[in-house]
């Protein structure tokens, strides 16, 4: 039987090429020279995707260098640590203060700054007092911390949902404050004008210092009648007594003209006491006629629910907070504040016929005493710190 022929309409091969039938397929052999021109493209090509993929490693390598490099995590990936770099708030003052709120606009809040804010340093304990308390962790919901130094402030933004960055033009306060030092003057009277500016926006606050540990909710110990409200060093026994020690680190105030003026008052206040921090300038103007006059209602906590170093609580069955006050130094704060939480701990661990015995009691002060405040180039005008 004879081949049959292609039809004139097809391609025919060049005549360099030939072709080779192998069963039903036929295998096309290129030239010699085609065949090179093929490899050199493929080589080009692997050559090509292994040098990008080179690239995608080597970027990712470097990346995860510089983050895990970085004491600060999470957040210094966005905010590097260099103190010129500008940071500032997302959201405004009140619309944080709106969404931490209670029903009754009632907001806690707390300072913080670089030194306080350092891994396992003291804004730890304060917000494991809050999870360890009893019927205290809902509270953290209500928390605002206000950083008063960039870092503080990144810290606080990785371990609370609250935040606010408090800026103060040329005043550093991200070192620790010693007590009575020219900056722990400046970031007290830095404070007491903020919640002044929190009670013209309308809300309540219980402020607390981060050396405070929450053991039970206060809200119940709190005076209903009471506009300003403060904790003591040391208690007389009376809630209406001005010979009551107060002490700055805790109080309950709410919003109204009352409280707004003597916020005014108390701050102006610093001029005609020159040197003394505000809780020394409190117990001069809480006698001034100014506060008869302007119908203040202030009442001062019992140190059986709101006790402190100074004068601790004796009862674990009543305790509300306890103050690490009448200290000097972070690291003194720290020992005696942990030996505070281990106290509490054990104290839960107990049957309830046990705790109601009251068999047990706190075992501080220990590195802390108001000893430890007379120390060198510290002003003899106060043996209180906050």
């Amino acid at each position: 039987m004879s081949r049959a022929t292609l039809p004139s309409n097809r391609r025919r091969f060049p005549a360099t090429s030939y072709r080779r039938a192998t069963g039903n397929f036929t295998t096309i052999m290129l030239p010699e020279s085609a065949l090179v021109f093929r490899r050199s493209i493929g080589a080009a090509l692997f050559f090509l995707l292994v040098s990008f993929s080179c690239i995608l490693l080597f970027r990712n390598a470097d990346y995860s260098r510089i983050s895990s490099s970085n004491h600060w995590g999470r957040v210094s990936a966005v905010f590097p640590s260099n103190d010129s770099v500008a940071i500032s708030n997302e959201y405004s003052l009140e619309n944080i203060l709106n969404e931490a709120a209670m029903k009754d606009k009632t907001v806690i809040l707390t300072t913080l700054n670089e030194a306080w804010a350092a891994p396992n340093s003291i804004i730890d304990l304060f917000l494991e007092s809050f999870r360890i308390g009893d019927r205290t962790r809902w509270l953290l919901n209500h928390l605002v911390i206000v950083a008063l130094d960039p870092k503080a402030f990144m810290r606080c933004q990785a371990i609370h949902s609250y935040c606010y960055l408090l800026a103060t033009e040329a005043v550093d306060f991200h070192e620790e404050a010693f007590f009575m030092t020219p900056r722990y003057l400046k970031m007290m009277w830095r404070r007491i004008d903020f919640l002044r500016s929190v009670l013209e926006l309308g809300y309540n606050f219980v402020f607390t210092d981060a050396d405070i540990m929450w053991f039970r909710d206060p809200f119940p110990r709190f005076h209903r009648d009471a506009d300003f409200q403060i904790a003591c060093d040391h208690f007389t026994g009376s809630f209406s007594d001005v010979q009551n020690r107060p002490n700055g680190g805790f109080n309950f105030v709410k919003s109204n003209n009352r409280s707004i003026e003597f916020y005014k008052f108390w701050y102006s206040s610093q001029e005609t006491y020159p040197g003394y921090h505000d809780q020394d300038v409190l117990n001069f103007i809480k006698v001034d006629p100014f506060i008869t006059d302007l119908g203040l209602r202030m009442k001062f906590l019992d140190t059986v629910n709101f006790g402190g170093l100074c004068e601790p609580s004796k009862d674990l069955n009543k305790v509300c907070t306890m103050h690490a006050n009448c200290c000097y130094g972070m690291n003194s704060k720290l020992h005696d504040l942990r030996i505070m939480l281990q106290d509490w701990k054990y104290y839960l661990t107990l049957a309830p016929s046990l705790k109601r015995l009251s068999i047990i009691s706190w075992r501080v002060p220990q590195k802390c005493s108001l000893d430890s405040l007379k120390h060198p180039g510290a002003p003899e005008k106060s043996v209180q710190e906050n």
